[in-house]
């Protein structure tokens, strides 16, 4: 590999990650169609169609689900029978994907099913990525706030930006996203959103994120910076920088490292997290980096934080401030060369929960199978010890386990792995898995 390749390399070329395929998925369709792609469009926007979105019980979570199967289900009826078999599957497709889990989390599953059975409720809300609403490598929460919400709303955040105010794009050279970073001191590289106040959220409160949809563009980057940034875990090992881009087959949800190595694809939020508390990292003015986490969430760098997840962030300020930004595509434990597969996101949709006066003062996370507490320090040792604390606290308030039984469990059974390393403030997450408890537990034991 030449120094030039080792330095700045692609795996497609720029203007790929805009094509359909790219982004949804394209693929040729064996065999003889029985019917044409009008025909089946007739089946699906006529009275099928119509009947969806007239039905007052269906969600705009459960919509999307449906309008994203239609074109899956569709190719997948005209190889099996034409127009008969996707007339006779039109009907009962509504109510399969109305009824549809997420991929990923049962109790989320558990809530849309409730959506489309008319439980639910909430007013949708849309974010849009402006110069008014994003800022560099902040969270300021002496902004006016952009939007209020309440408790069981929905915010969609549409075509978020990439690092740097947008300004990453494929082909940006590491040398540029170098210079960027140093022409921003004590602010992060991520384009953060926000704030977005919560009505009625006040200190002691527990403010739950609901993760019902994250998808990226069709593009992505990893990189690390000059080892004269001081930035990534090995900043002495790698004196020159390096950035690679990255094509998502959003289809497949892969992408190709090389071409023996292909990556699946598991976006989350990087960043998401809300006003911190006074004197977080020394900051007295109300705006902080955004690259410390810390008790106040921010940027977490979990990639359990994946569609169907739930993160709860204890609120420190009234009205909790919402921020958000530094999308991935995918991430390892650790993050040890400084980035993720850094991306923008097409649509990030969460639901907003508001809890009274629980008494975290930790964020935790939940997923379809496991409880996760989250500990971060400077001090991997000390990061460690808060996140085994709040693994115990977890376990004896909401399990009924005594201490020295919590502190035996998760010796035993809790697994603690180490978020990132390169956020200034290091994290450990303590992995508490749900299916060591018997059933009828484990729906008893909640976070919130």
């Amino acid at each position: 590999m030449s120094e030039a390749q080792g330095r700045t390399s692609s795996d497609s070329e720029a203007g790929h990650e805009h094509g359909s395929c790219a982004l949804s998925g394209c693929g040729e369709i064996a065999g003889t169609m029985a019917a044409s792609g009008e025909a089946v469009d007739a089946v699906y926007r006529g009275r099928t169609r119509d009947r969806i979105e007239r039905t007052p019980e269906m969600s705009p979570e459960t919509l999307d689900r449906f309008l994203e199967a239609r074109g899956r289900e569709r190719r997948a009826l005209l190889r099996r029978g034409g127009a008969l078999g996707m007339l006779t599957a039109a009907g009962s497709l509504f109510s399969t994907v109305a009824r549809a889990s997420p991929s990923r989390g049962a109790s989320l599953g558990t809530w849309l099913e409730g959506q489309a059975g008319g439980g639910g409720g909430g007013k949708v809300h849309v974010v849009e990525s402006s110069t008014n609403n994003v800022h560099l490598g902040v969270f300021d929460s002496t902004l006016p706030d952009i939007l209020q919400v309440e408790s069981g709303d929905t915010i969609v955040y549409p075509d978020t930006w990439s690092h740097f105010l947008n300004k990453m794009q494929p082909g940006v050279p590491i040398d540029e996203l170098a210079k960027m970073r140093l022409a921003n001191p004590g602010k992060g590289p991520h384009s953060i959103i926000g704030p977005v106040g919560v009505k009625g959220a006040e200190p002691g409160d527990l403010l739950e994120i609901q993760f019902l949809k994250l998808v990226p563009v069709g593009w992505a980057a990893n990189f690390n910076n000059p080892g004269s940034l001081g930035t990534g875990a090995l900043a002495d090992q790698f004196p020159d920088g390096q950035v690679k881009y990255f094509r998502l087959d959003l289809g497949k949800m892969t992408t190709q490292f090389n071409p023996d190595i292909q990556l699946s694809l598991a976006p989350f939020q990087g960043t998401f997290g809300i006003a911190p508390p006074d004197g977080f990292f020394g900051s007295t003015t109300g705006v902080v980096s955004s690259v410390p986490p810390g008790p106040h969430g921010g940027n977490i760098d979990l990639r359990e934080m994946g569609q169907g997840s739930r993160l709860y962030i204890p609120v420190w300020k009234p009205g909790a401030k919402i921020f958000t930004g530094d999308s991935h595509a995918l991430q390892g434990d650790g993050e040890v060369n400084l980035t993720a597969l850094e991306t923008a996101m097409k649509e990030v949709r969460v639901r907003v929960v508001l809890h009274k006066q629980v008494g975290w003062t930790w964020p935790f996370v939940e997923t379809e199978t496991h409880w996760i507490a989250l500990g971060m320090d400077k001090d991997l040792n000390v990061a460690q010890r808060i996140a085994l604390i709040n693994a115990i606290d977890f376990l004896s308030k909401r399990a009924g386990l005594s201490r020295l039984d919590a502190y035996a469990l998760c010796s035993l059974a809790v697994s603690f792995r180490v978020t990132q390393v390169v956020d200034v403030n290091k994290g450990i997450h303590a992995m508490i898995p749900k299916s060591i408890f018997a059933p009828a537990a484990t729906k008893r034991i909640t976070i919130a």
